[in-house]
């Protein structure tokens, strides 16, 4: 039996007055995929949006043991400073599985890491505020390629133009 995957995407940088928010949607969107029956939950272990959904999974492992954390890390230096902090240290330990994308940094290393989530998953929740370049929007569109669910959080002021996808 295969396991139903779903990973995160989203901007490290959620304004202050809207992280509770972001955390509670979070929180209601992994409940809804585990409803879905998904337990696998990826995350890129980045600072923000990636951390606080790796936070919640393991939060809800105390209620749904079957869950699973995995880590897609981008490289194994990025790998080896998450590990010296004892919070991000702690998440990865509850990790089932740590992938790192590439031994050495390069450029395109974080494309890589997105797109290896986003193949990997049958769901794909996006936590984005209408940026037209990044990383997220960068994965929301390879998410929309692979015809993978979506399912997004809106976040900051910005319109969102679902033409400019």
């Amino acid at each position: 039996m295969n396991m139903k995957i779903c990973c995160v995407t989203g901007h490290r940088d959620i304004p202050k007055e809207q992280k509770s928010y972001v955390r509670e949607s979070l929180h209601r969107e992994i409940l809804a995929a585990i409803a879905d029956g998904f337990t696998g939950f990826m995350s890129g272990f980045a600072e923000g949006v990636d951390q606080d959904f790796a936070e919640i999974v393991i939060e809800l492992k105390q209620t749904y043991p079957d869950l699973q954390l995995m880590a897609a890390i981008p490289t194994r230096q990025r790998l080896e400073s998450l590990q010296k902090k004892p919070k991000t240290k702690a998440m990865l330990d509850c990790c089932s599985d740590i992938t790192v994308i590439r031994e050495d940094y390069h450029p395109s290393v974080y494309s890589h890491r997105n797109r290896y989530m986003v193949e990997k998953s049958g769901r794909v929740i996006a936590v984005y505020d209408g940026r037209e370049k990044g990383g997220t929007v960068g994965t929301i569109r390879f998410t929309h390629t692979l015809k993978k669910e979506l399912r997004e959080i809106p976040v900051g002021t910005e319109i969102i133009d679902p033409q400019k996808l």
